[in-house]
């Protein structure tokens, strides 16, 4: 048992193997052993490892206990693997409180219906990325946080909408099926879905036809968003990085050329300019839009006085 758990115990565990509490004490103020939470030994000294301080979480948890939220995110390989606390989810009803810095303690309501796997018991790849989007603070960090994970293909966008209709979690619900929504209907990348909300659905532009493919020099490449669909030959591309590859440049310069002839109107965009002020790229797309014939209004965003902007 001391090797399955990296040598971390509970009071229970060891009386099992007739270890007294008297025993348990002079140990522990001999140096020997380290009480790492309440009533959870760690039977040697110095730092736990990583593994330890999973047993340790759980060994305190109880048995119902079940990693999730970050340190799942980890173990799935979503996340690089930390120092901070491991999160454990644990019934309603259960006694276990947070006993920072080792473990966190969530309570799941559908805790039964949550999809569990592995040793150490884990929650499975779309209950994490449900977790996690659940924790944030607000529900469009939630929608970002889904996207990401799910684009990343961490997540199945299929497991995680058929996760969250079994398991509908009691914050942000409706956030979550839009968010899943946009990524079935062509949202590929954080991106991506930054420009659908922030710069569309917040200002009231017209949703595009995303992931159009354009032949070019006798290749297919993708535009992340097109206009054709109200009419409008315009198109928008979002570039996360930039392209230093002459290859890739090369392409791009081609395509660029390819809609100036076709007589396209086209518009770029990066992360730095959506996230800092998506109001400024909503009226260059609308003032497009609006010059090849689109007669719908501007919606002003909650964020118009921080970006500058006068709608």
């Amino acid at each position: 048992m001391l090797s399955e758990q990296c040598g971390v115990l509970n009071t229970e565990q060891l009386r099992y193997f007739g270890v007294s509490r008297s025993a348990i004490t002079a140990n522990v103020r001999a140096g020997r052993w380290q009480c790492v939470a309440p009533r959870v030994y760690a039977t040697f000294t110095g730092p736990l490892t990583h593994e330890a301080r999973v047993a340790a979480a759980l060994s305190y948890a109880g048995p119902s206990g079940l990693l999730s939220h970050q340190t799942a995110a980890e173990l799935w390989h979503m996340h690089p693997l930390s120092d901070g606390p491991v999160h454990v989810t644990v019934p309603y009803g259960c006694s276990a409180v947070s006993q920072p810095p080792l473990v966190v303690i969530h309570r799941s309501r559908a805790f039964r219906h949550i999809a569990v796997v592995g040793v150490p018991p884990l929650t499975s790849r779309p209950d994490t990325v449900i977790d996690l989007a659940v924790a944030e603070p607000t529900a469009r960090l939630a929608m970002r946080t889904l996207t990401t994970l799910v684009t990343a293909r961490r997540a199945a966008a299929a497991s995680v909408r058929e996760r969250l209709e079994q398991r509908p979690p009691r914050r942000y619900r409706q956030a979550l099926r839009t968010a899943l929504d946009r990524i079935q209907t062509g949202v590929h990348s954080p991106l991506e879905e930054l420009y659908a909300v922030d710069v569309e659905a917040a200002h009231g532009i017209p949703s595009a036809r995303r992931q159009e493919p354009l032949m070019v020099d006798g290749r297919k490449l993708i535009e992340d968003a097109v206009y054709d669909n109200i009419g409008i030959p315009l198109t928008v591309r979002l570039d996360g990085a930039s392209h230093l590859a002459a290859d890739v440049a090369h392409r791009d310069r081609r395509r660029d050329n390819v809609a100036e002839v076709s007589g396209r109107s086209r518009l770029q965009f990066g992360w730095a300019e959506l996230s800092r002020k998506p109001c400024a790229a909503a009226v260059e797309v609308a003032q497009v839009l609006w010059r090849r014939g689109w007669v719908g209004p501007l919606r002003a965003c909650p964020r118009a006085r921080e970006c500058g902007v006068t709608l």
